[in-house]
């Protein structure tokens, strides 16, 4: 299976180029449901007639079960094995869940009777999850066997940095320019030409990922050559608690993600765009313009990550995004009328607004896309350490306690906006500017994600796998598997 390629050392073994890009869309798929979900709020709020309180605690509650269902996909994963492979399973009926969920809760919420209203949403919010939790477990620990060489792992960040920022730069553009202008509104019409688009498109990049990973989905890329050591959900700790690189990743990806989510929720595009700014299209311009430059951003950062190693990728994105949110929140406290921020009026303060806004979601959305195949990484390296192959329960430790965390920014958003006079339903583009309005939308925008940003920069401090670390571990597991031993098969503990 290891054979020399190229200069590259005998431990290495690689994926072609377009499987790779395949495979990642795999995350595209998933992606594009947490897109539109970005919007339930306004349907679950202003259609179903679940109050904003509600609305956002069902939202928050259910990640927090998203949460825990992870562990149980990871357990099942790691054990799986069927003429079919371990992950493509998962990824198929992943996605055919997700789908059935979207139609249901779209077609049935908002005309059942209203005290069915809520059981029917939460059941609906809760069969999405189960899908969406089976499909994303694969992004993580499908990493392992596409590729452990350091200069191929990155390209899963390209590809998937490139197809999420098309996805959510277009996406955007559609609904704020196309959709909201043909509906008028929110209205139950937007919401199902939406979901059919984003149905059948995620459908077809699942179709496209299987077909990406099927070669590599085999046991002869399952770890060790024995991989007898049996894995025990009492296991789960020990892992947290002992692999040190999994500990700082996990703090920091999350701490930005949480920040990026709230940047990213609806509600705080409207409020920035359509509130502050005063025009919700602009919206789907800005994110139409910083599409190609992210695309650029996302491939400086993977050439930077090949050759320096993805932790210096990720502390250099940090820096440029922590930068530019600094930026922004200088320029919205010095500018007189934010108004002025229009193609209507394109002067230097829109000029500045559209490079920091830029530099925040290219180099700030970079973590999401270097997560991934940091997380095949920590896998790597809890084999290494302990000689377990468990990507599976590795990549869904980390969307446990991930999402536990990025289950806030609806609650924190809700309760933000409850705050300021919006108890019964969230702020539309019909409401007018104040000033606790404005500062709110600062804060949830700006703010947040700098204290996201530096909290990740902290936690790198303390991670170890930098590139030379990389070398190590893939050498020590192609020892391992020509010597038949792994460091705990005697103890058969962590």
């Amino acid at each position: 299976m290891t054979k020399a390629i190229g200069d590259q050392p005998s431990y290495y073994h690689e994926s072609k180029l377009w499987r790779i890009g395949l495979f990642a869309l795999n995350n595209s798929a998933t992606n594009i449901y947490l897109f539109i979900l970005g919007f339930v709020a306004y349907y679950a709020a202003g259609i179903a007639g679940l109050t904003v309180v509600v609305t956002s605690t069902v939202i928050t509650g259910s990640r927090i079960f998203d949460g825990f269902t992870d562990p149980i996909a990871g357990f099942i994963l790691d054990k799986l094995e069927t003429r079919f492979g371990k992950f493509r399973p998962f990824m198929v009926i992943g996605n055919v869940t997700l789908a059935t969920s979207i139609l249901l809760m779209y077609s049935l919420t908002h005309i059942v009777p209203s005290s069915y209203t809520l059981i029917v949403f939460i059941g609906c919010y809760i069969l999405y999850i189960l899908g969406y939790t089976l499909q994303t477990s694969v992004t993580k620990a499908g990493q392992t066997v596409l590729t452990n060489n350091p200069k191929q792992r990155p390209l899963f960040a390209m590809f998937d940095g490139i197809v999420t920022a098309l996805l959510f730069g277009l996406g955007q553009l559609y609904v704020a320019s196309y959709l909201m202008q043909k509906h008028g509104d929110f209205t139950i019409g937007l919401f199902t030409e939406l979901n059919t688009i984003a149905v059948i498109v995620s459908a077809i990049f699942t179709i496209l990922a299987v077909i990406g990973i099927t070669p590599k989905d085999k046991k002869e890329y399952y770890g060790l050559a024995d991989n007898t050591v049996e894995t025990r959900f009492k296991d789960y700790w020990p892992i947290l608690k002992s692999n040190k690189g999994f500990l700082m990743l996990i703090i920091s990806v999350a701490t930005d993600k949480l920040a990026f989510s709230i940047l990213r929720y609806q509600v705080v595009v409207v409020m920035l765009f359509g509130i502050v700014m005063g025009d919700f299209a602009i919206s789907g311009v800005v994110s139409a313009i910083v599409t190609i430059p992210n695309v650029v951003i996302t491939i400086i950062t993977v050439a930077f990550a090949t050759k320096w190693g993805l932790k210096k990728a990720l502390v250099m994105s940090t820096w440029a995004g922590l930068s530019a949110a600094i930026s922004l929140v200088g320029l919205f406290l010095l500018i007189e009328d934010p108004t002025m921020l229009s193609f209507e009026n394109i002067g230097i303060p829109m000029i500045l607004f559209i490079v920091f806004y830029t530099i925040l979601l290219g180099f700030g959305g970079n973590s999401s896309a270097l997560v991934n195949p940091m997380i095949a990484d920590v896998s790597d390296y809890e084999t290494f350490r302990t000689g377990r192959y468990i990507p599976g329960m590795m990549g869904t430790i980390f969307s446990f306690i991930d999402k536990l965390i990025t289950s806030l920014p609806a609650l924190i958003v809700g309760i933000t906006v409850s705050l300021i006079g919006f108890s019964d339903e969230f702020p539309t583009v019909n409401d007018t500017l104040t000033d606790a309005l404005f500062y709110t939308t600062v804060v949830l925008a700006f703010v947040i994600p700098m204290l996201g940003f530096i909290v990740t920069l902290i936690a790198m401090k303390f991670y170890p796998l930098d590139k030379k670390k990389m070398e190590e571990v893939q050498a020590g597991i192609l020892a391992m598997k020509q010597t038949n031993h792994s460091p705990d098969k005697e103890k058969n503990v962590f």
